[in-house]
């Protein structure tokens, strides 16, 4: 079997969250092909009893706590370096001694590296066939949250946008090949970064549509009989942040106004203290953790993505496109997704047109013509095993570059050297 290093900035389980559940799927996909030895940050504590479900999947393993907080005061070396801050936020010696090992050690000629901050540790692996999911333009989300913020925080944002992106052109123009989520994502990219635009590709992610299916029970979590709108997304992540927070005081006062019966949930993980404030508006309720997001799903009136930041394919759409919920979303949740507006899902530019878009469906809730269509366009186009089949494309091309007889520790073709 083929050996293959797989570098991830965030422990890839459990797939609850947008990065964890690609990265996952992608250790999934790949260990049923390569030997994976993976490299990895653990920034949730109560991640670390998935240790043996991730371990089963791998070969060698090296999982490094991280904790946000101290991250956080390390970052602020890239003010004194000149470097994006990303980069000491994921910077480990430890990490690079193991990764070090691994290429000294084992007959790796693969490595896919997940996310930018992760091409530091192979910076050095010429030798190696590489190949970065960036995912997203992480580089354009910094710009986004400059363009949504004030000073000074608005400063800090355009510095990392500006030197993130020039290191993404680095880490493109240095490895063999450079995948996004989306085919607007690599078009913008390739734009960006005109000098690797042949090295570009993407991958789309993918939905378990057996998983986030409507056809199985589930226990309804809300008020029987009551109008529902619920936004499902981890809740200490900035842009799912502002979406609540926006629609709750923006949108959701208008729709109640017109129908006071309606509630509002926000389920997911680790709420801020801003959202858990939101709480106390009527008819919203902020759920925190939940074992399970389907139920939340089946039983809601409609799913609102209102967006205001994003970047790439957004899980909470397909999923709730999985479970033939009708999903209300702003543009920016819908870039990137194949689907027909007006048919499969709405659009709505904004506070007005979420109100009245969102007001419309409840009145007409009898229709699920829209929630048939919204599966259908998954099953079609966003199943993981249609979806990963690119990067097995990607991977097979190794074959071309090396023979059986030249695997070898790649530490035998490269200099090995820390940082």
């Amino acid at each position: 079997m083929e050996e293959i290093l797989y570098l991830v900035h965030r422990f890839p389980y459990p797939p609850n969250k947008g990065d964890k559940i690609r990265s996952y799927h992608l250790l999934r996909h790949l260990s049923q092909r390569y030997r994976i030895h993976l490299g990895t940050f653990i920034d949730d504590d109560g991640d670390w009893k998935y240790r043996d479900k991730v371990k089963g999947l791998c070969g060698e393993t090296c999982f490094i706590d991280l904790s946000p907080k101290v991250a956080r005061v390390r970052s602020l070396r890239g003010f004194f370096s000149g470097r994006p801050l990303t980069l000491p936020y994921y910077w480990d010696k430890g990490l690079q001694t193991w990764v070090n090992s691994i290429l000294e050690t084992r007959p790796v000629r693969n490595i896919l590296v997940f996310s930018s901050a992760m091409a530091q540790y192979v910076s050095h692996a010429r030798n190696a066939h590489r190949i970065v999911d960036f995912v997203d333009i992480d580089s354009d989300k910094w710009r986004q949250y400059a363009n949504a913020t004030r000073w000074p925080m608005n400063r800090v944002y355009r510095r990392e946008s500006k030197l993130l992106l020039g290191y993404e052109r680095q880490v493109a123009v240095d490895f063999d090949c450079a995948t996004f989520v989306s085919q607007a994502e690599a078009d913008l990219f390739g734009k960006l970064v005109p000098e690797a635009a042949k090295k570009v590709t993407y991958f789309n992610n993918g939905v378990d549509a057996d998983y986030f299916s409507p056809h199985r029970p589930y226990s309804n979590p809300y008020t029987a009989g009551l109008p529902t709108l619920v936004f499902t997304g981890a809740m200490d992540y900035w842009a799912n942040i502002d979406a609540v927070e926006w629609f709750a005081r923006r949108v959701f006062s208008e729709v109640r106004a017109q129908l006071p019966m309606v509630e509002f949930h926000i389920v997911g993980a680790r709420p801020t203290a801003a959202v858990i404030a939101l709480a106390s508006l009527p008819g919203v309720t902020v759920t925190g953790s939940v074992p399970d997001v389907r139920p939340f799903l089946a039983h809601a009136s409609l799913v609102v993505v209102p967006l205001r930041i994003a970047r790439g394919i957004q899980n909470k759409v397909l999923e709730a496109m999985a479970m033939e919920k009708i999903a209300v979303i702003s543009p920016q949740a819908m870039e990137g997704i194949h689907a027909c507006p007006g048919r499969e899902l709405v659009v709505a530019s904004d506070g007005s047109e979420f109100a009245s878009h969102i007001l419309a469906v409840l009145a007409n809730g009898s229709d699920s013509s829209m929630g048939h269509a919204a599966r259908n366009r998954v099953l079609e186009c966003y199943s993981w095993e249609k979806s990963l089949g690119g990067i097995d494309r990607l991977l097979a091309r190794t074959r071309t570059i090396y023979s059986d007889e030249e695997v070898r520790p790649a530490a035998k073709l490269l200099q090995i050297g820390g940082r």
